[in-house]
Parts: structure tokens; sequence; C-alpha cells
């Protein structure tokens, strides 16, 4: 008897799916709403859609319990940050 044979007809705590595939995370596709949602940004620029995003997340069968990390705080909205001193050399681009 064979590693699948065993896997498939006996089982083992050490495999979910007994041998199967398991189901393909929505995360990890092109409908994953992670970085965008179509030609908008979502989550992780700016919190949208984070309802679906944890849904897709905690269904990852990895072992651990992961923390989704919080979206950035850096989405502007496309406006050039403003910090007085800090970045002169953006003021003063060359032409």
């Amino acid at each position: 008897m064979g590693l699948l044979d065993l896997l498939t007809k006996t089982g083992t705590p050490f495999s979910t799916g007994n041998g199967a595939t398991p189901p393909t995370n929505p995360g990890a596709t092109k409908q994953s709403k992670l970085h965008a949602d179509g030609n908008q940004a979502s989550y992780s620029v700016n919190g949208a859609n984070a309802p679906d995003v944890t849904k897709a997340y905690t269904e990852y069968n990895d072992g651990y319990n992961n923390a989704l990390p919080q979206p950035s705080q850096l989405d502007l909205q496309g406006q050039k940050p403003v910090i007085p001193g800090k970045y002169p050399y953006l003021d003063n681009l060359p032409k």
C-alpha cells in the first residue's frame, strides 16, 4: 500500500485533506482584494474591502493563527506628502 492509499483510505492527523487537493484560497487568485479591487485601491492601501480580505486571509490553512496586518497609512489619495523641512529635494526637483 502506497502513501497516497494510506492517506485517502486510512487518513492521518498530519494531513488536513488526507491526500486530496485543497480548494484554492481566493486570496491567492486575481480576485483577491488585498491590494486592489479592479482599478481601485483596496485593503493594503486604504483598508477598503476589509471583510472580504479578512475572510480570505483566515482561510489559509498553514497551521498558524496569522493576524492580518493593518492597512498602510501611506495612502494620501494621490496627494504629495507635506512634511516641512524633511524632503527638500522633492520640493526642488531638477527641471
